[in-house]
């Protein structure tokens, strides 16, 4: 079976997959006859991209989300697509406490501060005040693997916790009213797309914070830039609806910390990925039911 991959991954499970063929452009410059399985990392399949490898059979995505791939389009052509649940969760909800604590209790700017030399009159600045994050109040948008996990770390914190979720928890305009931090925890689709409209980002109290390591388009990012300007509120953004397109307002903004979607990037968890993607790809060269396909 021929493999090609939009890049090479980490972790020793790689080297388990025969004579993978990595690409040096996505999509290809020339057709791919003969490719059977791809690997995609951080790359968009469509239609389009789908007519350049008329003997695919499989495309293994290289994340939990993939809202990338047009998985309507493979399924018309008979093209089975997979994905890697399972093992970000921990990583994914670590780096949303870590971007909850750098925007409540302004790590960034702080450390601007003394790099800059402006640390001159003692350490009780009051630009530098935070907020507590015990007795705050969390509001997750999602309450899935990823969800339950930041949930469970946010209690140790003593943050008081409410979700929104289709099937039950809070209605989402009233988390959005009466939560210190919202954090966004759903994949992006249809219905979640620009979820957080302008007319619920208006409905955040001043002075709450936004987090989102889940996908930019859940938000309506211009009016999320348009907030942020105010200054009305803060943010933590890892995600952003055009990567690697960051809008240029935010890039001066002292309330706001940018990450380039790094949320499940730690070796120990890139290299679990590896592994997940790697055994859905041998699984498929042997005619074995997928581990983790994808079915809507």
């Amino acid at each position: 079976m021929r493999i090609a991959a939009t890049q090479k991954l980490p972790g020793p499970a790689w080297d388990e997959l025969p004579g993978v063929e990595v690409l040096e452009t996505w999509p290809p410059g020339e057709p791919l006859p003969g490719i059977e399985a791809l690997v995609a990392v951080v790359a968009r399949v469509s239609d389009e991209e789908l007519d350049l490898a008329p003997d695919l059979r499989l495309v293994a995505n290289y994340g939990v989300g993939y809202d990338m791939v047009d998985v309507a389009a493979c399924r018309e052509r008979g093209i089975s697509v997979t994905n890697t649940p399972g093992v970000l969760d921990a990583a994914v909800a670590d780096m949303t406490l870590a971007l909850i604590l750098a925007c409540r209790r302004h790590l960034v700017g702080s450390d601007r501060f003394v790099r800059e030399g402006r640390w001159r009159r003692g350490w009780a600045r009051p630009e530098l005040l935070g907020r507590d994050l015990a007795g705050s109040t969390l509001g997750l948008v999602g309450m899935g693997r990823i969800g339950s996990e930041v949930a469970r770390r946010a209690e140790a914190f003593g943050m008081r916790v409410g979700h929104h979720r289709r099937s039950d928890g809070i209605p989402l305009e009233e988390l959005l009213r009466s939560s210190d931090v919202v954090s966004l925890h759903v994949p992006l689709s249809m219905e979640t797309r620009d979820l957080l409209s302008r007319e619920r980002l208006a409905l955040l109290q001043d002075g709450a914070t936004l987090i989102n390591t889940a996908r930019g388009a859940i938000v309506d990012e211009e009016a999320l830039v348009d907030e942020l300007v105010s200054g009305r509120i803060s943010a933590g953004l890892d995600v952003f609806a055009d990567e690697p397109r960051v809008p240029e307002r935010l890039l001066g903004l002292p309330n706001v910390v940018l990450t380039p979607h790094i949320a499940s990037a730690t070796a120990e968890t890139r290299a679990a990925m590896t592994r997940v993607l790697v055994d859905n790809v041998l699984a498929f060269s042997r005619g074995e039911p997928l581990p983790n396909a994808v079915d809507r």
